[in-house]
């Protein structure tokens, strides 16, 4: 480096680089400048000063800088490095490993850049060359430990485990007898787990038992060779040692449900599918009898047998315990036992249990046999419980009743208004819901987990403005909208990109969308740096696993509902696009003068109070001024806060397949993403992906109302398509005709037989009827009245059980409120579609969609004016006016306790 140089000006450049390292820009830039005065065509110098400017964000001048001094000096290895690390720095990795790679052309034996290469190989997943590299580096620097297990870890990312053991080894065959010192037993522990591991990988389970024993004195986790240990054992079949390592794990934890299961798997005693015989029943209540009375204070042990106990046994151990964590009060007690009611008879138990618990306290103020007085808080807390188990079981008002009873019982605690407003969300009244959330919120000012869950409930109700102001309460001052984003706060852009989308705008709902997708971009960015510091480090289990985690990382359910919303987002603006500006000229046309001169004064000023806006936000962030590196820690503002830009796209199908593949790639067992697909391949009319949507649906649930209304309509317009005349529409044909005979639907049936067949398989589904009334109306416009009629004479059966309390019925709200728009938006019936809501009205009383009798949207006026102004409400006039915020009660509780009544 700097090696043309004379002494004094090498000295310079070294100081330039680390200036660079010690991230003293200023400094840098000022030694670059004086060599430069000199030597103004020095290639490296000039690299080394655009590098330096990079970093103080003035990105244009840095690239040209590098570029200048590369054509400079195109021989020289630190121009073609400081290229690839400005690449790198704007994540370009492929760019960057172009440059490295020719910087290795010069310098083959250069270790910073075998490194830097062997980084971006391993985030690329360039695995066969990341295992190239990093036996390049091994070769050179043989006694530096972490290039033996970079090597190694190399070996295993690429699927070799075996030979990342014998590089292990070998890399142990250089250690002395005595090793490691007492400040490296840590990372050698480690490495040995790591060893380990790779071996049971492999499959050797006898030699990594043998490892592991033998090298137990030098592992300093010694719960880690424990697991290790017992899980080896269970796996080579000595289940009475892996029996007793359990039981004495279990001892140190008793509360792990892992630790559990192992011991139920030695003992014969472990079913996937959960589906006991009763003499496993007996032989599993008899193992944690035993063990409940070694472990008194375990929940775990008395939590695990509610999950295989049946009938009096169940009631029993239920009763057991459920009743101390009703006199303790824990808010969390539902959520511990909602995984019951997926078996099938446990929730009517429960809810006989908990209706007599509730009648001793009631009239004895103790549990039934029991002689010891219950506190009053025992009673609000059951009503609590009760209230939510009707709530999961979909009899809102009798959840209502038993809340509200509470409330009357205890009116400061919060959890009643959170749950209160968790039933009336789910009864479908998201404004009374939004209200009792606030008050929630209110009552606990510095409670950051009810004040998320308020705004959850705003966004829900549209009230998108007071959610924000609500959710900047706990973020830091200035751009506190922009704080949320930096904050990667997925829940509250996905909610509000939810609530832009239902009230059409689409601009902002996309911005809100594709926020999420640049969060997960950015977590996939943010492994980079732990590519080389847990090689240092040595938690190389831990890696692999993070490693394995970013792989799955589109997977996950947020990215898929951020993606599948931009799709919804591209499909609406493809079927309803903005207005050109030919368009509004026309319209501008047809005003009168006054007029015109009204609404370009309204324009002039909307765009001179934006303008003025953005200029205010600069100076306020330029004031933060800049540190002392010379490195402005200042973001941009942005430019379309809105989202306007997003939707002046020349194309929004191609926009949205972007996403879809990412779903595709990442979610191929979700409905959704075939669904999404096939809406998309039908605008694009790509025959072929459309059926391969079909197909999909099809292999994921052949009987879905979705999966039936996709395959008829499929063939419909197959079934109208011009005869084909081109050589690839005949193909096309042929194909379709060919696996059509294998579709068992369609199998020797017209679609009108295979639409009858779907009905009368499942006549007493709504979303079934709903389905093939749709497609009996496609298939045939002229029978709509009997498709409508369909749709009116499904009845809503009530579900048999041996529940003590009022009816439950079949129709779920969401699927009433999809047959609704199906009546009024695809059938066009809107006399029937009027039918439809009054009915629902009924069944649905808390619902604002179906304006039931006891929803915020009835016929009430107090609270219809209520909600009517619920968004542009002053929110000062509340008493809680602690100093956390100004926003407070949004004023409306009073009103929606009337609801109940």
């Amino acid at each position: 480096m700097g090696a043309s140089l004379p002494p004094k000006e090498a000295n310079l450049f070294k100081l330039i680089v680390k200036s660079y390292e010690t991230k003293q820009y200023k400094k840098g830039l000022k030694a670059a400048d004086a060599i430069l005065r000199k030597f103004p065509d020095h290639g490296e110098t000039l690299s080394m000063k655009g590098l330096t400017l990079n970093c103080m964000d003035r990105k244009s001048e840095a690239y040209d800088l590098v570029r200048q001094g590369l054509k400079n000096d195109l021989k020289s290895h630190v121009c073609w490095h400081v290229f690839g690390l400005l690449y790198r720095s704007d994540r370009e990795y492929r760019e960057a490993i172009k440059c490295y790679r020719n910087a290795l052309k010069i310098d083959p034996d250069n270790i910073e850049i075998l490194r830097d290469l062997s980084l971006l190989q391993a985030q690329m997943r360039d695995l066969t060359g990341f295992v190239e590299t990093r036996q390049q580096l091994l070769t050179l620097k043989p006694n530096h430990r972490m290039n033996w297990i970079g090597f190694s870890a190399a070996h295993h990312l690429n699927s070799n485990a075996s030979k990342a053991v014998e590089i292990l080894e070998a890399y142990e065959g250089t250690l002395e007898g005595d090793y490691p010192p007492e400040n490296e037993r840590w990372e050698h522990g480690e490495m040995l787990l790591y060893k380990i591991s790779l071996l049971e990988e492999c499959g050797f389970l006898e030699r990594a038992l043998e490892e592991l024993r033998k090298k137990e004195s030098k592992i300093v986790d010694k719960l880690a060779v424990k697991e290790q240990e017992v899980s080896l054992l269970r796996k080579l079949g000595h289940l009475e040692e892996a029996e007793t390592l359990y039981r004495g794990l279990l001892s140190t934890n008793p509360d792990n449900y892992r630790y559990y299961e192992g011991l139920q798997k030695c003992v014969g005693l472990y079913l996937e599918d959960g589906q006991f015989s009763l003499d496993q029943i007996d032989r599993l209540d008899s193992l944690y009898k035993t063990l409940g009375q070694q472990y008194k204070w375990s929940s775990a042990v008395k939590r695990i047998p509610l999950d295989f106990l049946q009938g009096d046994k169940f009631r029993e151990a239920a009763d057991n315990y459920i009743r101390p964590l009703l006199t303790k009060g824990v808010p969390s007690l539902f959520s511990d036992l909602s995984s019951l009611y997926n078996h099938p008879g446990k929730a009517d138990i429960l809810e006989q249990l908990i209706l007599d618990l509730e009648h001793s306290i009631r009239t004895s103020g103790q549990y039934p046999g029991s002689m010891e007085k219950e506190p009053p808080s025992t009673l609000m807390w059951t009503l609590f419980l009760l209230a939510q188990h009707y709530d999961r079981r979909g009899q809102y008002e009798l959840a209502i009743a038993k809340i509200d009873e509470a409330i009357e019982h205890t009116p400061t605690v919060i959890d009643l208004y959170s749950v209160k407003s968790r039933i009336l969300k789910h009864a479908g009244d998201f404004s009374a819901a939004a209200a009792f959330a606030d008050e929630a919120r209110c009552m606990d000012l510095a409670d950051r987990y009810v004040n998320s869950e308020c705004v959850k409930r705003m966004l829900q109700a549209d009230q998108v403005a007071l959610a924000e102001k609500t959710a900047v309460l706990f973020t830091k001052e200035g751009d506190q909208h922009n704080n949320l984003h930096d904050m990667q706060c997925m829940w509250y852009e996905l909610a509000s990109g939810e609530s832009f989308f239902r009230q059409g705008d689409l601009g902002r709902a996309l911005k809100k969308f594709l926020g999420v997708e640049k969060h997960y971009a950015d977590i996939n960015e943010d492994q980079f740096d732990f590519h080389s510091y847990c090689l240092r480090k040595m938690t190389l289990r831990t890696y692999v696993e993070m490693l394995k985690f970013q792989d799955q990382l589109h997977s996950h359910s947020y990215f898929h509902k951020a993606a599948a919303g931009a799709i919804r987002c591209y499909i609406k603006l493809h079927d309803s696009p903005p207005k050109s500006t030919a368009e509004e000229d026309e319209e501008m046309s047809k005003l009168l003068p006054a007029q015109k001169k009204k609404m370009r004064q309204k324009q002039r000023k909307a765009e001179a109070r934006a303008k003025k806006g953005a200029e205010e936000k600069n100076e306020e962030l330029s004031a933060s001024g800049v540190s002392k590196s010379g490195k402005r820690h200042v973001k941009p503002v942005d430019p379309d806060p809105h989202g306007e830009k997003l939707l002046q796209v020349d194309d929004p199908l191609s926009e949205a397949i972007k996403y879809l593949k990412l779903l595709q790639k990442n979610s191929p067992d979700s409905l959704e993403t075939h669904l999404l697909s096939f809406e998309l391949y039908t605008r694009k009319q790509k025959v072929l992906l459309t059926f391969q949507a079909v197909k999909q649906l099809l292999r994921l649930d052949a009987e879905h109302p979705d999966s039936h209304r996709c395959l008829i309509k499929f063939f419909h317009q197959v079934r109208s398509m011009n005869t084909p005349v081109t050589e690839s529409e005949k193909l096309i044909w042929s194909v379709l005709e060919a696996e059509r005979s294998t579709i068992s639907q369609l199998h020797e049936k017209t679609l009108f037989e295979a639409n009858n067949s779907f009905l009368e398989k499942h006549k007493d589904s709504l979303m079934h009827r709903a389905a093939f009334a749709e497609t009996l109306y496609i298939l045939d416009p002229n029978r709509k009245s009997e498709a409508v009629k369909l749709i009116e004479e499904s009845t809503n059966n009530i579900v048999p059980r041996n529940g003590a309390l009022g009816p439950i019925r079949e129709w779920k709200l969401k699927d009433c409120i999809a047959v609704h728009k199906l009546l009024g938006t695809v059938l066009l019936d809107q006399d029937a579609a009027l039918r439809w809501k009054v009915r629902c009205a009924e069944y649905f009383p808390y619902s604002r969609y179906f304006e039931g009798s006891r929803s915020s949207a009835s016929s009430n006026t107090a609270l219809k004016q209520l909600s009517k102004n619920s968004e542009n409400e002053t929110l000062n006039h509340s008493v809680c006016t602690q100093n956390v915020g100004s926003i407070t009660s949004n004023g409306k509780l009073e009103a929606f306790k009337q609801l109940a009544i």
